[in-house]
């Protein structure tokens, strides 16, 4: 099956909304020991790009969940894949993660990071699409919110696929 691609978020957008997130949280974190936790694998692109940015130190691991599969909607069964290879007792976490929807998996991996007696945990993305929400999760740093579509491009995926398109576009079916 073939799908369409339209347009709603353009490679500038994303740079220039990328270099004020990175400006703030290099001012947040000024004197912390940050470390930059993505979410593997659509946040790859947005982590790259956004640590790139910064003008303060850090170090970067990344961490891989479940619970989409091959699916365009959460499964809301969440499993570890693959846990971060740091240390992140007393260690302020920065969550990176390309997009929040219903916010399970999220609050998930936060609580997770609570639990490796993280000293501060908090969230950065890319996308947040509220529309779905199931938890009361809110985003310390968002990059855009967008209220529907099933998004892909920068590292966003169907099936893995559309990942390396420079611009976030929503997905529709097309005819053969």
């Amino acid at each position: 099956m073939k799908h369409a691609l339209q347009e709603v978020i353009s490679q500038r957008s994303l740079e220039e909304r990328i270099a004020q997130l990175a400006g703030q949280i290099s001012r947040d974190y000024a004197d912390g020991d940050l470390v930059l936790v993505a979410v593997l694998s659509g946040a790859f692109v947005f982590a790259a790009d956004l640590c790139r940015s910064l003008s303060i130190d850090c170090t970067i691991d990344f961490v891989r969940v479940s619970s989409y599969g091959s699916n365009t909607s959460s499964s809301g069964a969440i499993r570890l894949v693959q846990a971060p290879s740091l240390d992140l007792a007393g260690r302020d976490v920065l969550v990176v993660e390309d997009i929040v929807d219903t916010g399970m998996t999220l609050q998930w991996l936060i609580n997770y990071f609570h639990e490796q007696s993280a000293a501060s945990v908090r969230l950065c993305v890319l996308i947040d699409k509220k529309e779905r929400r199931q938890v009361p999760l809110e985003a310390d740093y968002a990059g855009f919110t967008l209220d529907h579509g099933f998004l892909v491009g920068y590292g966003l995926d169907f099936a893995e696929r559309y990942r390396n398109l420079p611009s976030i576009y929503t997905l529709q079916d097309a005819a053969s």
